[in-house]
């Protein structure tokens, strides 16, 4: 039986590459630039390479450890798309000292500090 595929993410090329995963061979390399992927997860859709805010979102994401991985029933769950929406979680984070990534992905911010 074949494995599905997962998501490989250069975010200096801004390109996807969707590969087996190899759990013996967890570390990819860009084709292009020869620098290290990034494991994006296999619910994972990339923008479009000229859309630079969306890779921006991404970069934040993918570099505070929020993935795009499916889940058996709710699916991967709130991610953000702008860069509004980013800059809201991150204040909201430091504000509170919520880890970043818990932050990032949640649906809806509290009005009011806990």
């Amino acid at each position: 039986m074949s494995h599905g595929k997962t998501a490989f993410v250069c975010l200096p090329c801004r390109a996807s590459y969707k590969q087996p995963y190899d759990r013996d061979r967890p570390q990819r390399i860009c084709p292009r630039c020869a620098r290290p992927l990034i494991h994006a997860g296999s619910a994972f859709a990339p923008p479009p390479r000229r859309d630079r805010d969306a890779w921006r979102v991404l970069s934040v994401l993918l570099n505070a450890g929020v993935g795009f991985h499916k889940s058996c029933c709710g699916g991967q769950g709130y991610r953000p798309r702008t860069l509004r929406e980013v800059r809201a979680r991150l204040t909201y984070a430091r504000r509170t000292g919520e880890p970043f990534a818990r932050a990032l992905v949640r649906y809806e911010l509290p009005w009011r500090k806990p």
